[in-house]
């Protein structure tokens, strides 16, 4: 009995090796696949040592007959999955070696795969091989690869292993998914590496800004970007003087990036993103530089922000380096911020000056660049400046392609990729050059263009200030170049009034000219005349006709027979022949003057008619603003900036009180207001109600992203999940773009433990729609 058991601890204690070995061999295969090769391969590894000791079969034969026959069953099952055991049973270094081989030759498809491999037998191959797959993919720019070695990025995170991953790496797959036009990922690479402190530098980080700002998605994700992290240099968090914040100061934000940002937002609309940005440049002690002044003046208008742009206005004048095109882009912002407050008084004053300073230019044929002094005198001064720069309507062209990993490492201090984002950036800016519309430079003097009287002559009509448009359109034809009093500026006006039913406006507008002593043609009084009749303005056809015989106009046979008809039309027989005998005795021929149907049809048609044709396309499609909205938008902006929301509340509702309805910078105000100071959760749910009844109700209130993102932003951070639902769903039906990261990790700073686990027993209906509320946002976020 001894020498029995004896043999048998022998025959398990010499194969003890084959079976580690065995079982390390097939870890990764499944549970059932692996204790069928256990069984197997431990009853042949028996038998054969059965038939080298004979003396012990004998003794084991009832043993070995029950595993001979076990192992005679499962023969089948073996043999079946032999291959997965060869495959598997590779040695992982060789495999290491066989990936960077494939990848050192590029051939992707074979790294992949054997990279899949890998992944099954041992996880994640070495560090090395790990980074130089990311830097294939990433020189491929293919989409198709670029998403794999994100994917494979993704991974590393998930199972904590970033450890594997390199910084240069990390950046240069987060350029290459930028110049592929894939901003998502590459913004959350650039944000893993600041949550792990692989702080990057600055210029490698603002290039793959760049490319992300030339999409919408991209713009709004640069903006995040850069208050993220420009956030961590708020106050002078970081000391400059300890070495070891060296990496962290080489990311802070500088000027270059700033302006990316910002050109972004105002390229693609999200200003009021912009303006957190600029409200944060002084807490990181970024200088501005003559780029930034303009980007500054142009979110200022966009923004209705006219006090701040009076401000800026002293830095533009006393800035040096300044070229012709950034000086007239600001006064160009300056001129659109007194049109949206309908100060047309200080919007006719600067046309006016910029005319009498560019007759004395060409009067004198100097060279001068126009400039306006400052806010206290409002003067202008000529101003000597660069030569204009010109921009062609034609894109700058973007850089596609990324340069080779050894370069791109060779470059330290990432000279080229600077240069790079400074080429894209003034793609950018050109790209808001093309939008100023209202001044343009002449031989470097600026001067008003059609654009701008156009949009004077709208304000001035809604307001009902005929006088003063008749004094500032015979002021500016003074200053400007002497033109036929047919095709005056004033009398293009007035045409524009008579072929937009505005009729009293236009023979107001005629009374000025006839009493400032200007002559003008018969066309004008025969349009009017005509539309009067049309109208069958008895009366008014009267005082015209008195009108036009103090002005000495004689009218052709179309108004007289305009005139018959009209008395005929209203049975005034004796009328009619009295028209008709004066017409006879006036020898008036038929078929007279036909000026201005004929530019009528040519407005009508599309065709090039100048300052009447643009003046109908203005009033017909152009949209007016109140402009009390504009003002009471800035008290309550300027309340909510500084933490008082009780006066902001106040002055929504005396808004709201005159008559003025709120729009969404009006509610965004009051959204990221109640947020700053926090735990006023409820305050802005009632807001929110307010905003869906005023959108149903009229079109003044229109949702954007960056109110639905503030919005979000708060019903996320004080958990009201239902709420953050109802937006989800508004922002996703209008195909608006989500910054999911950013929900991410909001929600797991501050709910992290919540909806955790089986839901409790006893639960209140408002409990159970709560937890579901709660369960659907996490699962929207893929946290679930």
């Amino acid at each position: 009995m001894f020498s029995l058991r004896k043999a048998k601890l022998h025959a398990v204690s010499a194969h003890q090796s084959y079976f580690r070995s065995l079982f390390r061999a097939i870890e990764v295969t499944g549970t059932q696949s692996q204790a069928s090769l256990r069984h197997g391969i431990a009853c042949k590894a028996v038998l054969s040592d059965e038939r080298n000791h004979s003396l012990l079969l004998s003794k084991l034969r009832t043993s070995s007959t029950r595993f001979d026959v076990w192992s005679m069953n499962r023969t089948e099952a073996f043999s079946t999955i032999s291959g997965s055991i060869l495959l598997q049973a590779r040695d992982p270094a060789k495999l290491n070696e066989e990936i960077q081989i494939a990848v050192d030759q590029c051939r992707r498809d074979e790294a992949w795969r054997l990279f899949q491999q890998h992944m099954q037998m041992e996880g994640f191959p070495r560090k090395s091989v790990v980074n130089n797959v990311l830097i294939c993919f990433a020189e491929s720019l293919d989409s198709n690869w670029l998403q794999k070695g994100y994917s494979l990025v993704e991974q590393a995170f998930e199972e904590s292993k970033q450890n594997l991953l390199e910084k240069e790496p990390l950046v240069y797959l987060s350029l290459a998914l930028a110049k592929s036009g894939m901003a998502v990922p590459a913004s959350t690479i650039l944000r893993k590496l600041v949550e792990t402190e692989e702080y990057p530098h600055v210029s490698a980080w603002s290039a793959v800004l760049a490319h992300m700002s030339l999409t919408g998605s991209g713009s709004y994700l640069s903006a995040e970007l850069v208050l993220e992290i420009g956030y961590l240099f708020q106050n002078n968090r970081v000391d400059p003087r300890k070495k070891s914040n060296a990496p962290l100061l080489a990311m802070k934000p500088n000027t270059q990036a700033l302006n990316i940002a910002l050109a972004g937002c105002l390229l693609f609309g999200t200003t009021r993103k912009a303006e957190e940005l600029l409200d944060m440049i002084p807490k990181i002690g970024v200088k501005a530089d003559a780029n930034l002044l303009v980007i500054m003046a142009h979110i200022y208008e966009r923004n209705g922000r006219r006090e701040e742009l009076r401000k800026l206005q002293r830095h533009i004048d006393e800035a040096c380096n300044l070229n012709d095109s950034q000086f007239w882009q600001f006064y160009n912002c300056l001129l659109m911020c007194h049109l949206k407050f309908e100060d047309l008084e200080a919007a006719s004053k600067m046309v006016l000056e910029m005319l009498r300073r560019g007759k004395v230019a060409r009067n004198s044929l100097g060279s001068a660049l126009l400039g306006f002094g400052t806010a206290e005198d409002d003067k202008l001064k000529l101003r000597k400046g660069s030569e204009v720069k010109e921009h062609d309507n034609h894109e700058t062209p973007i850089h596609s392609m990324i340069p080779p990993y050894e370069e791109f490492v060779r470059d330290r201090k990432f000279l080229k990729l600077e240069a790079e984002a400074k080429e894209v950036l003034g793609a950018l800016l050109a790209k808001l050059h093309v939008q100023v519309e209202l001044i343009t430079s002449e031989r470097g003097v600026l001067q008003p263009t059609e654009e701008i009287y156009v949009k004077l002559a709208k304000a001035f009509l809604e307001s009902g200030k005929m006088k003063e448009l008749a004094e500032f359109l015979l002021k500016a034809e003074h200053e400007d170049s002497p033109v036929s009093s047919d095709n005056s500026m004033l009398v293009s006006v007035t045409n524009a009034c008579i072929s937009l039913g505005m009729l009293d406006q236009a023979h107001d507008l005629l009374d000025e000219m006839r009493m400032a002593g200007v002559r003008t043609g018969s066309s004008v009084y025969s349009s009017l005349l005509k539309a009067y009749c049309k109208t069958n303005r008895t009366r008014e056809v009267t005082a015209l006709l008195r009108d036009a015989q103090k002005a000495g106009i004689q009218f052709d046979s179309s108004c007289y027979e305009a005139l018959i008809q009209s008395q005929v039309i209203q049975n005034d027989t004796h009328g009619a022949l009295n028209v008709f005998k004066e017409m006879k005795e006036a020898k008036i021929q038929r078929g007279g003057n036909q000026q201005f149907e004929k530019l009528l049809k040519g407005c009508e048609g599309n065709a090039e008619a100048g300052l009447m044709s643009k003046l109908l396309r203005e009033i017909r499609e152009g949209q007016s603003l109140d402009a009390g909205v504009h003002d009471w938008n800035n008290v309550i902006h300027f309340f909510s900036k500084k933490g008082l929301m009780q006066d902001a509340e106040k002055a929504l509702k005396r808004m709201r009180s005159l008559g003025h309805s709120p729009n969404a910078q009006t509610f965004h105000s009051m959204v990221t207001g109640y947020a700053a100071i926090g735990s006023k959760y409820t305050e802005v749910t009632e807001l929110w109600g307010e905003m869906k009844s005023i959108a149903a109700a009229t079109s003044s209130m229109r949702f954007d992203q960056e109110l639905l993102d503030a919005v979000l932003y708060t019903f996320v951070r004080g958990g009201f999940f239902s709420r953050a639902n109802e937006v989800v769903e508004m922002m996703e039906k209008e195909k608006m773009f989500v910054d999911k990261y950013k929900y991410r990790m909001l929600f797991l700073k501050y709910h992290k433990t919540a909806y955790k686990g089986k839901a409790p027993k006893v639960q209140s209906e408002s409990q159970v729609r709560k937890r579901e509320s709660g369960l659907t946002f996490k699962k929207w976020l893929g946290l679930s």
